[in-house]
């Protein structure tokens, strides 16, 4: 599996619904969640995102705005609205409110003139465990790629068309959703390009990318420098300056990482033996493997495990 999908794999819009909302200015909405990520899609019109330290940013029909969580955050029409008199409204996927039901999708207008208004899909994600914290710590505070009118069109049908099916539309919706995450995030990691995650840079760049599929494809493998310079086909020393040069860190200081990363991750969400869990990160024995967790963790697996149950 690669980074990115390993990454995803923690954070999905399970369980998650949509808001699909037709506004008239003026108005504000508030984003009460404290979802990881929330996804905003402009369908049409547009806005002014405010983020919880105050930050203001435009928004445009096309643009879907991917804002990292837990704080409570604002979308209004123009910025301009929130300290005059406006139209509040409030968006918590992860309640009972009737406002974010896939059922409901298409069908919640609020103003009366929705040739002129903006139209907003919008998405909550649910983590579970530990794994998308990397992800995390990769993204700004807020990120926007924009899109021409013809995907938001398609997005806008499918969603519709989701919601009015109503056997399976929970589950069509979810995967919407992922798909719709997975695309925007790799856009922005595009664009991004040197502020993007350096894992993200390592994929991109020809020579680190056969060697990072190969780890991560088979973490349990006892790799060398010299094993991952041969998956690339150059000397060692050239990938191992291009690789620190690229990622930030050495092979071996990277390889370790994502171990504990995944290490983390076993021992929090499975109840799978110590010994086991060694094997599959690529430890020979419960005993190093326990040594070396506890050397870049500060505790042992065991105690690891004990505290975030």
């Amino acid at each position: 599996m690669d980074p990115l999908s390993s990454l995803l794999s923690g954070i999905r819009a399970e369980g998650s619904v949509v808001s699909h909302a037709v506004l008239e200015a003026p108005w504000t909405i508030r984003f009460t969640d404290g979802a990881p990520l929330t996804m905003v899609s402009v369908l049409r019109g547009g806005g002014t995102l405010r983020l919880p330290d105050g930050t203001e940013l435009a928004v445009r029909a096309g643009d879907t705005a991917v804002v990292r969580g837990p704080g409570t955050f604002h979308l209004a029409d123009g910025p301009a609205s929130f300290d005059r008199p406006h139209a509040e409204y409030e968006i918590a996927c992860f309640t009972d409110s009737p406002e974010c039901t896939a059922q409901d999708l298409g069908g919640i207008h609020w103003g009366n003139d929705p040739d002129a208004a903006t139209a907003l899909i919008v998405g909550a994600y649910r983590a579970s465990g530990r794994r998308h914290e990397r992800l995390l710590l990769g993204l700004p505070p807020v990120l926007v790629v924009s899109e021409d009118a013809d995907v938001c069109d398609w997005l806008e049908r499918a969603a519709v068309d989701a919601a009015l099916r109503s056997a399976g539309s929970q589950a069509l919706m979810d995967r919407l959703l992922d798909w719709a995450l997975v695309c925007t995030l790799r856009a922005w990691f595009e664009q991004a390009r040197s502020d993007a995650p350096h894992w993200y840079r390592g994929l991109a760049d020809p020579i680190l990318a056969p060697a990072l599929h190969a780890f991560h494809a088979q973490p349990s493998r006892r790799w060398t420098v010299g094993a991952l310079a041969a998956e690339s086909g150059v000397s060692r020393a050239l990938f191992a300056k291009r690789f620190t040069e690229i990622i930030g860190r050495p092979p071996l200081a990277y390889m370790t990482e994502c171990r504990m990363d995944e290490a983390e991750a076993l021992l929090s969400e499975t109840d799978l033996a110590i010994a086991r869990i060694a094997r599959s990160v690529g430890y020979a024995d419960a005993f190093g493997f326990s040594a070396a967790f506890k050397r870049h963790r500060g505790l042992s697996p065991s105690a690891f495990r004990t505290v975030t149950a």
